[in-house]
């Protein structure tokens, strides 16, 4: 069965990227090429248990088998061996790509506490577009009772854009909860809006002076 994300893509999103990017050509239309989810273990990769427990979790998530990866150098103060395993990783293309876009986008996503969007700034110079997962929890496939540890992973999603804005619009698209992170505080409250609440409580109480001094005299 024929991915609905897939669908989308050719039938309603290619036209109107086209629009929006100025493009011609449908051949010039950025797209998703692949998905890498890569989770890094430590020193947990060195237990064959905890290991299979960790692949176990990305193949439920990601829907295939996850390979190991290897330390290609060795770096004492990270206590790192070359040729032993680092993590485990993931590479997804065509319709599984789409079925898990659709299950990050729509149902696992939200699910994460307090979600306020992605950074619009993890497009790097190759227009791929990176973040991070805190909790591997969020994805409804993984069994909670049987999760010996929570884990973080990265997801990089790789497309054929020339152009970091052509990334931007093409995830956006596909409903990828993008956000400017820069009005944003610490505490997670926008910057704009605690200005707006100021301003008004000042002009407020501005208003309550003059009301009361007109009432006085």
């Amino acid at each position: 069965m024929i991915p609905r994300l897939k669908i989308a893509y050719e039938k309603e999103i290619v036209t109107k990227l086209m629009s929006k990017l100025s493009v011609k050509n449908r051949n010039e239309v950025p797209k998703i090429e692949k998905i890498i989810l890569n989770m890094g273990l430590g020193e947990d990769a060195l237990d064959n248990k905890k290991l299979k427990i960790c692949a176990d979790d990305m193949a439920l998530i990601a829907g295939q088998r996850p390979v190991i990866t290897k330390f290609k150098k060795s770096i004492s103060n990270f206590k790192t061996r070359k040729g032993s395993n680092a993590g485990i990783k993931v590479t997804l293309r065509g319709y599984k790509m789409y079925e898990f876009i659709d299950r990050l986008v729509n149902i696992a996503l939200p699910r994460i506490k307090d979600f306020r969007g992605l950074s619009s700034k993890g497009i790097d110079d190759s227009n791929n577009y990176s973040f991070g997962i805190k909790e591997h929890i969020i994805f409804p496939e993984v069994n909670f009772d049987k999760v010996d540890k929570i884990r973080g992973l990265d997801i990089t999603i790789v497309t054929s854009s020339k152009v970091k804005n052509g990334t931007v619009e093409l995830l956006k698209e596909f409903n990828f909860p993008l956000v400017d992170k820069k009005n944003w505080g610490r505490n997670g409250k926008n910057k704009r809006n605690t200005k707006e609440l100021k301003t008004n409580k000042i002009s407020q109480k501005i208003r309550q002076k003059k009301s009361g001094s007109e009432k006085d005299y």
